[in-house]
């Protein structure tokens, strides 16, 4: 927190409008219409890692994607096209694409197929 001449705290700025709702505190326009932030480039390294997890889902086997180097709404698009060829469940966490199951093969021969360099794990 910025600190007064008395050296008392003093707050950063507007963080909430009940006209627009959440606000941006350097540019002070709302969260939608922010002018200062672009949008973060995609975490990764433009190799997708193909892993099979167990661990923390109550004993359920996971394929996870990682490290693929484009936009959220296109990683979207990318585990609805999965979750199809593999015909089951799955969701985008956190930039990780998760799908239902261990389908690591058939994920790997997919994505290399839509051209994308491939890199499996996870035992």
């Amino acid at each position: 927190m910025a600190k007064s001449a008395k050296g008392m705290a003093t707050l950063g700025g507007l963080v909430y409008s009940t006209e627009t709702g959440r606000t941006c505190p350097v540019c002070r326009q709302s969260i939608s219409a922010c002018t200062c932030r672009s949008p973060a480039p995609p975490e990764g390294d433009g190799i997708a890692r193909v892993r099979r997890e167990t661990k923390g889902r109550g004993g359920k086997t996971v394929t996870t994607v990682g490290g693929l180097q484009i936009s959220a709404e296109e990683l979207k698009v990318v585990a609805k096209s999965l979750k199809n060829r593999c015909g089951c469940g799955g969701a985008v966490k956190e930039g990780v694409i998760e799908i239902q199951g261990d389908h690591r093969e058939l994920i790997c021969d997919w994505l290399i197929e839509q051209g994308y360099k491939v890199k499996g794990g996870g035992g």
